[in-house]
């Protein structure tokens, strides 16, 4: 990495006990040719001494927000300078302090100066990090587009195992990278996305749906976001925290007819569409305006008669991502844009891909094996296998949604340049 081009990474340092795993990550940043400055709070060194980073980093190390009278105003040039800022590992102290906008330290204060992209790696006790309060707090953060790394499962400095260790260093060294890796090559471009799954009412309080919690579709849309492309996400019914960026225009449907009418209403602008939702495929024929009681709908029982059998009878919802093959081939979408699609599967992966490059339109089909507990549904981890109509057969193997996500990207924008 020359000089010219060398990034800077700002290590925020907190008091825990793993703060001494940030030496190595310190250490590796440095072999990799990045410029590494660090802050850290009272409590971290407690566990730290500064003396060891500015040694591991070749930096002076920021501890106070006047540290020099003379130096430029700490938290300003800090964040000024950073093309990345980790803080890790976060405690929940700190993770509170980020998502109520306090500042009342060096490290807080230049986190709130800061404009690129955060990484909060956090660590805790199990119960701590489980705790409604933090776990608000956290998805508050992503919700401004943070992002959140981890935390592992394992034997924690406590005694217990749960939830609450932080991550690898490899995975944080590989955040950082693929951080400062953001680029501009999607500005100028209109990337279409459709995210979590859709809904299919049999009365106002049942419905037909999948096990989708969307995280695949919006870490694609974080790393568009990422590379300067204007979003557009057409969002199924979702809890997971959703990134806003003033380039994110999102749409929220229930029903696969409401998913079907955004994309086709949105797809003439697209350069690229990512079909990332998990759609219904079926919904009930009927939908009963009351609700369905445990007896038949044809006949009423007496009180305290057994429950009948009830049958709902299911018709087919609308191939969105055929539709949309369709118009493509029609010449109907924007010249040179490219569709994706992404394929669930639990069994004979490469028969039903190859069925649906066939029969779809799409450019591309990513798919991955949902039997798996790891990499499947609601997980935050994925490993996927990227087809293309020109033969492309790629292993995508596990790693971070939002990491899977920027392969997928780099492999669709490289093929389709």
């Amino acid at each position: 990495m020359t000089e010219a081009k060398q990034k800077t990474v700002l290590l925020g340092i907190c008091g825990g006990i793993a703060a001494y795993k940030m030496c190595d990550v310190a250490r590796q940043l440095v072999r990799g040719g990045y410029r590494v400055k660090v802050v850290m709070t009272k409590h971290a060194q407690e566990f730290v001494g500064a003396a060891t980073f500015r040694s591991l980093t070749g930096n002076p190390v920021a501890t106070q927000l006047f540290d020099d009278p003379h130096a430029p105003i700490n938290h300003i040039s800090l964040a000024q300078e950073a093309d990345v800022f980790l803080i890790a590992p976060a405690t929940a102290n700190i993770i509170a302090k980020l998502a109520q906008g306090r500042a009342g330290d060096l490290l807080t204060t230049t986190a709130l100066a800061y404009q690129g992209p955060l990484l909060v790696a956090p660590a805790m006790n199990t119960q701590m990090y489980l705790d409604p309060a933090t776990q608000t707090n956290m998805a508050l953060l992503q919700a401004r587009g943070v992002e959140i790394i981890g935390p592992a499962s394992g034997e924690l400095a406590c005694g217990i195992s749960g939830a609450g260790r932080m991550v690898a260093v490899a995975d944080l060294r590989t955040a950082v990278e693929e951080s400062v890796q953001t680029s501009t090559s999607l500005a100028g471009t209109t990337v279409l996305i459709s995210a979590g799954p859709t809904q299919e009412y049999f009365d106002p309080v049942r419905y037909l749906t999948n096990r989708s919690s969307g995280k695949m579709g919006l870490a694609l849309a974080r790393a568009a976001l990422r590379r300067g492309a204007k979003v557009v996400l057409v969002l199924g019914p979702v809890t997971e925290a959703v990134p806003v960026n003033n380039r994110l225009q999102r749409i929220d449907v229930v029903s696969t007819e409401d998913m079907r009418a955004a994309m086709l209403q949105a797809a003439p602008d697209a350069d690229l569409i990512l079909c990332a939702a998990a759609v219904a495929d079926y919904k009930p024929s009927e939908t009963s305006l009351a609700k369905i009681k445990k007896y038949s709908l044809s006949a009423s029982a007496p009180e305290g008669d057994a429950p009948q059998r009830v049958s709902i009878d299911f018709s087919f919802n609308p191939d969105i991502l055929a539709e949309l093959g369709q118009l493509k081939a029609k010449g109907v979408l924007k010249d040179g844009m490219t569709l994706v699609g992404f394929a669930a599967e639990t069994d004979n992966l490469d028969k039903n891909v190859q069925k649906k490059l066939a029969s779809k339109g799409a450019d591309f089909i990513v798919a991955n094996d949902v039997s798996r507990a790891d990499i499947g549904f609601e997980s935050d981890e994925n490993e996927a296998r990227i087809f293309s109509q020109q033969g492309m057969d790629e292993l995508l193997p596990k790693a971070s949604k939002i990491q899977v996500a920027q392969q997928i990207l780099d492999l669709v924008c490289s093929s389709s340049a």
